[in-house]
């Protein structure tokens, strides 16, 4: 957005986009709130200058409003002259003031912010009973969530035409309250020269295969399974996951423990051959190599399915193994690290997330989908995907691998590893969210049919926008 910021005022006057912005704020808040008494706290910047603007439009309006000036060094021209058009009441920037006003417009600073608040800002916002903030709450980096000192969470957020990172990545979404997309009348030719490298998660950014009256269970696709000989309930949980969403065959390659995954599924093939004996199925083109499997498993089978160049999904014990090592990964399509297998593969994250998570998939040549309150989707060409539709009670074991199944299960379907990854980790959290709040891990088949047929509702809807 800070590129299209700058095209933006190539072509159209600032003070314009800054009138705009305040109308919208404005608007939002005539919208969401019964007439109060205001306090509009500005900022040096762009931020305040638009939140003079919305000031101005609240006042003519008839709400009572005031503005407190941020002594923060002094102001750029288009804050003055913001700043000189309001005239309403002007009140000092204390938290006292705060205090008495009713609802808070923080327009002290937006995005772009890398330092930490000073104390009077920050000790003046958390003296708001109620805050709606201007880009972003003032101390939040919009490019990557990061929180800068001590971040009051506003009630609502207005932002202007598009989202950033820093509004869909946790902990900074919770910050956000109810987020407000105004139009400002960016001039159409600049959203269409600044290519996107980030997107929401949702249908439309990916395509779920149709069925075909044609279709067989090889047309569906093959997924098929490293299993171990110690936790069987992690291959069984991913099969579930792959047979649920819609994969015409699933086969666990078991070798001499397969009496272990014999009981219960009957629509899972057992092969008790040895690995290698089972590469020479061309159909049997997709392979999970990870849940349930010791590190030493994982590394014996490992190098058996990269000599036979198959699409490998690694999970669990596999990037266990490759701890300290990433590189050993290289040749996997997709991989699906939790929080803590990613900083002993790729370091402790950064405050640049978003960023570490591209260089990972760089480094392996493979997509990251790093799971979390907010799963980031990675490929190795610089494209991201931020996915904040899911559920607080994924959060428990074996609902990992579930998802390895289904993103396996939309590659043996024909789709590519980053809309496999995408469409997966959105499907998995739409069967969360419809297994409502305490499921277990075994709980989310059931629910896998009916969010691929919400997903297929969406994409029908976002092909008429």
């Amino acid at each position: 957005m800070a590129q299209a910021d700058r095209l933006a005022q190539d072509l159209k006057p600032v003070s314009a986009l800054i009138d705009a912005a305040g109308r919208a704020v404005a608007r939002a808040v005539r919208r969401h709130f019964r007439p109060c008494r205001v306090l509009v706290v500005c900022g040096p910047g762009n931020n305040g200058a638009d939140g003079y603007a919305a000031a101005r439009y609240l006042f003519n309006a008839g709400w009572p409003v005031a503005v407190a000036s941020c002594p923060d060094g002094g102001g750029r021209a288009e804050a003055s002259e913001s700043a000189r058009l309001f005239k309403g009441t002007r009140v000092p920037f204390t938290p006292a003031e705060a205090e008495r006003a009713d609802l808070v417009i923080d327009a002290v600073f937006g995005a772009g912010l890398k330092r930490d608040l000073a104390n009077d800002v920050s000790d003046l916002l958390q003296a708001a009973r109620r805050i709606v903030a201007i880009d972003v709450p003032s101390g939040v980096d919009g490019a990557t969530g990061a929180l800068c000192g001590v971040v009051s969470p506003a009630e609502m957020t207005v932002t202007f035409v598009r989202f950033k990172p820093g509004h869909l990545l946790y902990r900074a979404r919770s910050l956000m309250g109810k987020l407000v997309l105004a139009d400002i009348g960016m001039p159409d030719v600049v959203p269409e020269q600044v290519v996107p490298r980030t997107w929401c998660n949702e249908p439309g950014l990916w395509q779920l295969p149709l069925p075909s009256p044609e279709d067989h269970k090889y047309s569906r696709g093959v997924v098929s399974i490293c299993a171990g000989h110690v936790m069987p309930g992690a291959a069984r949980l991913c099969a579930g996951g792959a047979r649920a969403v819609g994969a015409g065959l699933v086969r666990v390659a078991a070798g001499s423990g397969a009496s272990a995954y014999r009981m219960g599924m009957p629509g899972l093939v057992i092969d008790e051959e040895p690995l290698g004996d089972l590469m020479a199925d061309s159909r049997r083109r997709v392979w999970v190599c990870g849940p349930g499997l010791t590190e030493a498993e994982a590394l014996q089978a490992l190098p058996v399915l990269l000599r036979a160049k198959k699409t490998i999904l690694a999970d669990a014990g596999l990037l266990s193994a490759c701890a300290g090592d990433p590189e050993k990964l290289r040749g996997v399509a997709v991989m699906t690290p939790h929080s803590g297998e990613f900083t002993r593969l790729f370091g402790a994250p950064e405050a640049d997330l978003p960023e570490q998570v591209r260089r990972a998939a760089r480094l392996t040549c493979a997509v990251v989908v790093l799971k979390g309150a907010s799963t980031l989707i990675a490929a190795p060409d610089g494209r991201l995907a931020i996915n904040n539709h899911a559920s607080p009670a994924l959060a428990t074991a074996g609902s990992g691998d579930t998802l390895s199944g289904v993103i396996a299960a939309l590659l043996a379907a024909g789709m590519s590893a980053w809309e496999a990854a995408c469409a997966g980790v959105w499907l998995h959290g739409e069967a969360g969210l419809e297994a409502g709040s305490w499921p277990l891990a075994e709980d989310l088949d059931r629910f896998l049919g009916s969010a691929r047929e919400k997903a297929a509702r969406l994409q029908m809807l976002s092909s008429f926008d």
